[in-house]
């Protein structure tokens, strides 16, 4: 009977023991779960406005974001230095004709500052999210005007090399290729001749 009370002791500390330590685990476990549900620095920073500098920028130059400077909101932005012969080009009736959507007629594809033949505040610079409408692959920027494999009239702008769409340096998409819409504009200011704020609209200041 006494070695009965000795098993039956060491039966009850070891069952407690297990329990605490099994809650301890259980604590401990539940902390990276809980942490999960806590947005990291790069998740917080990701939704804020982006101000880029573009005083170095060049004619016929594509900066892109993402890689020099931090994504907005996760989505690669580009910001393009247009000449006045690209900007000229934009507005011919033989270029237009080629395009789907050549007066951004679609909605929610640009704010309404940027719906006008550029897509831009400016006409010199373009600022898109430079992510292809039809399945999200993230086109090249081929900016010269001569005859391209996948265009012999080609007059500059973007092409997605997944499946063919291509868009002009305005960013809108033409006929016949698989994108359905043009690329889109965020919402954007110029705080000054040197800096662009993507995030941000010029005149409520707000995303």
């Amino acid at each position: 009977m006494a070695e009965q009370g000795v098993n039956d002791g060491r039966r009850r500390f070891l069952t407690a023991t297990t329990a605490v330590v099994g809650g301890v685990g259980a604590i401990y476990a539940a902390v990276p779960f809980v942490a999960s549900f806590k947005p990291s620095a790069r998740a917080q920073s990701a939704g804020a406005p982006v101000t880029i500098d573009i005083s170095k920028l060049q004619e016929g130059q594509l900066l892109k974001i993402g890689s020099d400077v931090p994504q907005w909101r996760g989505q690669p932005i580009w910001i393009v230095k247009r000449s006045p012969e690209m900007v000229t080009e934009l507005g011919s009736a033989e270029h237009r004709e080629r395009l789907r959507d050549p007066d951004s007629e679609v909605v929610d594809q640009q704010p309404e500052y940027a719906k006008n033949e550029g897509r831009s505040i400016r006409q010199d610079v373009l600022v898109l999210v430079g992510i292809c409408t039809h399945l999200g692959c993230s086109p090249l920027f081929e900016p010269e005007v001569k005859p391209q494999s996948f265009d012999p009239e080609w007059r500059g702008g973007f092409f997605c090399p997944c499946h063919g769409s291509k868009f002009d340096l305005s960013g809108r998409v033409y006929a016949g290729v698989p994108a359905p819409t043009n690329l889109k504009v965020p919402p954007y200011r110029f705080d000054d001749d040197k800096h662009v704020t993507v995030g941000l609209n010029p005149v409520e200041g707000a995303a």
